[in-house]
């Protein structure tokens, strides 16, 4: 397939059940929520060998992000062809309905925690809407201490070992591993490293319907990944760049991924020569031009750009609020 053109590529949303999700990525989504089930998580770009997205779009329609990334690695990944053993970001949208599991992801540091073929996690939400009790848990008080900690686990209080505060639309908020974390009455865009290792430290005593039974707990292997260090953890400040007819914030750099969120009316530039980029529609609509051809991005849209199709314009139609994540050309693969 290196033969193969790349081109800017769309993908549809991989929905799952969770016992803490709701209905809300109805008015984000054109697709259709499944039926009579609370959903959690739509995976809007993921290349896992359980949910690998599929391609929406053009004559490589029905082809999975799996097989891009192994029959067309130069043309997708560019510079960092070679670096990692798949697309190493996952994207999802959160309806967090209720308050997730009090949870925490290892850092890559931490070998004997990560299963084989896995590796750490440092995520970061970007928050969308939120209802009346919208919280978010970032990060443990300060001088919380692993025996506090434990004490509480058994009087069912550990929430009042975490930091909190009230989100607003807008807010960003960056998950290092390690860091203690949940969240509820809120619908978040995510971003993280490509890893599915969560440890629940708590999941506030409630049964899954789905089972009838609690869901699994992992306190070892999350009380031995906390970093307690991670303490009262807000939103992230936003740098912003003036030279330009849209706004443009620099929202989260760090060495697994970059997150910008540009807000506009008129036409600016996305993609980078020679590196892959994926943007991410949160308000509006417009359309990638590359090619001599238009590709149309909306509410709720991922597009893949691939190393291959460099920087491109994006012309709105009205304002639009973009996010556009790219990774870092030192990153480090695994």
């Amino acid at each position: 397939m290196e033969q193969e053109q790349l081109y800017p590529l769309k993908f549809e949303p991989i929905y799952q059940y969770r016992i803490w999700g709701g209905r809300r990525l109805n008015s984000l989504l054109e697709k259709p929520l499944p039926k009579n089930e609370p959903i959690g998580e739509a995976w809007i770009l993921s290349d896992r060998d359980d949910h690998p997205s599929k391609v929406t779009n053009g004559r490589l329609k029905g082809k999975t992000i799996s097989q891009l990334f192994e029959q067309a690695p130069k043309k997708l990944m560019g510079k960092l062809a070679g670096k990692f053993d798949r697309f190493p970001l996952l994207l999802k949208f959160l309806d967090c309905q209720q308050v997730l599991s009090v949870q925490v992801h290892p850092s890559d540091k931490l070998k004997k925690y990560i299963p084989e073929g896995e590796n750490g996690k440092t995520e970061a939400w970007v928050v969308l809407e939120t209802g009346k009790d919208a919280t978010i848990y970032a990060g443990l008080k300060t001088g919380t201490t692993k025996q506090k900690i434990k004490a509480d686990l058994d009087k069912h209080k550990v929430a009042d070992d975490l930091a909190s505060f009230k989100p607003k639309v807008g807010d960003s908020v960056l998950i290092e591993a390690g860091t203690v974390h949940t969240l509820g009455d809120v619908v978040v865009f995510e971003v993280q490293q490509n890893s599915d290792v969560t440890y629940r430290l708590y999941d506030w005593d409630r049964i899954d319907q789905k089972t009838g039974k609690p869901r699994d707990l992992q306190v070892k292997e999350a009380l031995a990944c906390i970093n307690f260090d991670k303490t009262n953890i807000g939103p992230v400040i936003t740098t912003v760049k003036t030279n330009e007819p849209v706004l443009r914030e620099t929202v989260i750099e760090n060495e697994h991924f970059n997150l910008c969120r540009i807000t506009g009316e008129y036409p600016f530039m996305v993609g980078k020569e020679a590196m892959p980029r994926v943007l991410v529609c949160i308000e509006g609509e417009g359309e990638v031009e590359y090619g001599n051809e238009f590709y149309h991005l909306t509410k709720g849209e991922v597009m893949l750009l691939p190393a291959i199709s460099g920087a491109c314009p994006f012309v709105p139609k009205g304002e639009v609020i973009l996010l556009e994540l790219a990774l870092p050309e030192e990153a480090v693969g695994h």
